[in-house]
């Protein structure tokens, strides 16, 4: 008979601890230097790139939290200067690393996949198109999208707003084929160029084999979350192409890569976890009683959160994104950021930064119902959201009527 599987069996405290200390969102901020960056950059493996720009664009958002005001700069030289980022599709639009340029390779080159025929046979009409693009591209100069001629033979045909947009549809498929790259941005516009006008000299461009990327991936994203289930992990990062997961992580589990745990409290006895073997020092640590929280508003796209699942199942925060709802359905507000206090998601803030006054508009500050409205929590919010203010250069902070009975006569308004 095989023997039984053995698990540790952790707190959901320490679960909950151990995600923090593995996504850089506990202790204090170390200091915004190039090194920092690149160690968080390295544990999060991808920032999610977003459009909606409330306050500050997320990926800065999710920077700040860590890290503080002075990140996002260092975080552009890295990715347009350094080149030691690139952007692509993770589970969503992504600034990546390049040193796993051969994991997403696997995806550039598998694309389109069989369940897109109809994207392959609109490319195959439109070679004309394509080859345009790539003469275009190979004559030097980055270029946005307007600057290529729309040679399609075979419109585009969608019923959502990509209808007839061929340039840009080609364009995108190119770059999820890893054909082109984005190279910068003009005015909000992606600059576009050929992948060696893109990646640094002597990076790895090879593509390792399919099953050796679900393997990175899987221990990437055990580095990244702290404690997961299968479930969980795919979700992150490479969402949605973890085949065959579950004889990876046994392997894994054989090879001490991997260790599998039971967490005690909030779910079924019988879920399998796994944390990662790197790990285990710091959940050591962390069950020893050496842990230190922090006070922090999180990106409504920020990696600790970004599965709404897992972030429930662990923090017992249901969270959703109400941009996406009809105003008249929204429980809190258009533009949301989870706030994060020693090991718990204690509330929601509702900013929006008034553009033309240069004011930070706090529309709301909701607590969660379990949570006291104590002065020391207040402080820590406020705290955050005067470093909000910094980062985006708001002249003041203007506090709405929606805040906690007991804080309104201490939030000024500006």
């Amino acid at each position: 008979m095989p023997t039984p599987q053995r698990y540790l069996t952790i707190s959901q405290v320490d679960a909950r601890r151990l995600a923090l200390s593995r996504q850089h969102l506990a202790g204090p901020r170390p200091p915004a230097d190039a090194t920092s960056l690149r160690t968080v950059l390295r544990a999060l493996r991808y920032v999610q790139l977003d459009p909606v720009n409330v306050v500050a664009p997320s990926h800065e958002l999710v920077l700040w939290s860590r890290l503080g005001p002075r990140a996002g700069s260092l975080f552009s030289g890295l990715w347009w200067q350094d080149r030691w980022l690139f952007e692509y599709w993770a589970h969503a639009a992504a600034v990546v690393l390049t040193e796993d340029y051969p994991i997403h390779r696997v995806s550039m080159d598998a694309y389109p996949p069989p369940n897109l025929s109809y994207t392959a046979t609109w490319m195959a009409a439109n070679d004309r198109l394509r080859e345009h693009v790539l003469h275009r591209l190979g004559e030097g100069a980055p270029l946005p999208t307007d600057a290529f001629e729309d040679c399609a033979v075979v419109d585009w045909a969608s019923t959502g707003w990509t209808a007839g947009r061929n340039v840009e549809r080609m364009l995108t498929f190119l770059w999820l084929q890893g054909k082109i790259m984005v190279a910068g941005r003009a005015a909000g516009q992606r600059l576009w160029a050929l992948p060696d006008a893109c990646l640094p000299a002597g990076a790895d461009r090879p593509a390792v084999s399919s099953a050796e990327m679900v393997s990175l991936a899987t221990e990437h994203t055990l580095r990244a979350l702290g404690v997961a289930r299968p479930l969980d992990i795919k979700q992150y990062f490479l969402r949605g192409k973890y085949t065959r997961l579950a004889g990876v992580l046994r392997t894994l589990t054989e090879q001490g890569r991997v260790v599998p745990v039971r967490v005690d409290g909030g779910g079924p006895p019988s879920e399998t976890w796994y944390v990662h073997a790197d790990a285990l020092g710091e959940l050591e640590a962390i069950r020893a009683g050496h842990w230190q929280g922090r006070t922090a508003l999180l990106s409504p796209f920020d990696n600790l959160i970004n599965d709404r699942r897992l972030t429930e199942r662990l923090w017992g925060f249901a969270f959703r994104n109400e941009m996406y709802i009809p105003k008249a359905k929204r429980q809190y507000g258009y533009y949301l950021l989870p706030i994060l206090h020693g090991d718990r998601l204690v509330g929601r803030a509702a900013p929006r930064f008034d553009r033309g006054r240069g004011v930070l508009v706090i529309e709301g500050l909701y607590l969660e119902t379990d949570i006291r409205p104590t002065a020391e929590l207040r402080r820590a919010v406020t705290g955050q959201l005067d470093d909000l203010a910094a980062l985006i250069g708001a002249t003041g902070i203007e506090y709405g009527d929606t805040v906690p009975e007991r804080w309104r006569p201490m939030l000024h308004r500006s």
